[in-house]
């Protein structure tokens, strides 16, 4: 299937590893041009590399730290046209109201919840000027099913879906489209770590982290290209009509009856 998105230039944050290097992968495996977007720069060579020897597209790479406006002012300087913009950075630590601090908890709301909004400050305009563009907020399904023990990041991914719809219920009006996906728990190295800080609380060891996989759907974690095929499906010219929405990616279990 042509997603008819050849030549087009894809801003990916958070675009070194995880999900975002999947969506990046998949974006050069279109024939977009994907531009890398992280604090470290030996890690978005090391991504580039990657993408270069797998499609043969050569990624744009720019080492920033979006959690500040000299960043973000940077990236714009740097990113040139941006068709398509992917919101992913950001890292929120687990942990209960009583785990967090004020200040650990402004910290990670600086890259992932403002790092998000500033970012679309800066390049919703040019968007609209021009009267075409796409925005996609990787958020997390913590949002629409918040939980205690990750209360920092629940109430972060919460705001970023109120954003995400309020914003894309207008955008469209410039030729813009803004949507949202919240994936389930992703294997990722990051997913790993919080799995392990958990288990250590609930199972008394770290090492039994997988032990709390089973009940997933699937039997399973999402997979980072499920999340990278459906973000480029939804960025690419058929899906068209798509901006307002926040897609959840749970495999039915905010449905689910008990067993």
């Amino acid at each position: 299937m042509d997603l008819q998105l050849k030549g087009k230039r894809a801003v990916i944050t958070g675009g070194s590893k995880g999900i975002g290097l999947a969506i990046a992968m998949r974006f050069a495996k279109e024939g977009a041009i994907p531009v890398l977007v992280s604090r470290t720069a030996e890690a978005l060579d090391k991504a580039a590399l990657a993408i270069q020897q797998e499609t043969g597209i050569l990624a744009q790479t720019i080492a920033v730290d979006l959690a500040n406006h000299d960043g973000i002012a940077q990236l714009m300087t740097n990113a040139g046209e941006i068709d398509i913009l992917v919101n992913n950075a950001g890292a929120i630590p687990g942990g209960s109201l009583a785990d967090i601090g004020e200040d650990k908890w402004r910290q990670a709301w600086e890259l992932k919840l403002f790092g998000y909004i500033n970012l679309i400050r800066a390049v919703l305009p040019v968007m609209e000027q021009r009267g075409s563009g796409v925005i996609s907020n990787i958020i997390g399904m913590a949002g629409a099913a918040p939980r205690a023990e990750y209360i920092c990041g629940s109430t972060a991914n919460a705001a970023l879906m109120a954003f995400t719809q309020a914003l894309g219920g207008t955008s469209p009006r410039k030729g813009v489209r803004v949507f949202g996906i919240n994936p389930s728990p992703t294997r990722s190295d990051r997913m790993e770590g919080m799995l392990r800080m958990q288990a250590s609380k609930k199972l008394g060891d770290e090492n039994r982290w997988l032990e709390l996989t089973a009940g997933l759907p699937f039997g399973r974690m999402t997979e980072p290209a499920e999340i990278a095929d459906l973000t480029v499906f939804s960025c690419s010219p058929l899906s068209g009509y798509l901006s307002g929405t926040v897609l959840n990616v749970d495999g039915g279990q905010s449905f689910a009856s008990p067993v």
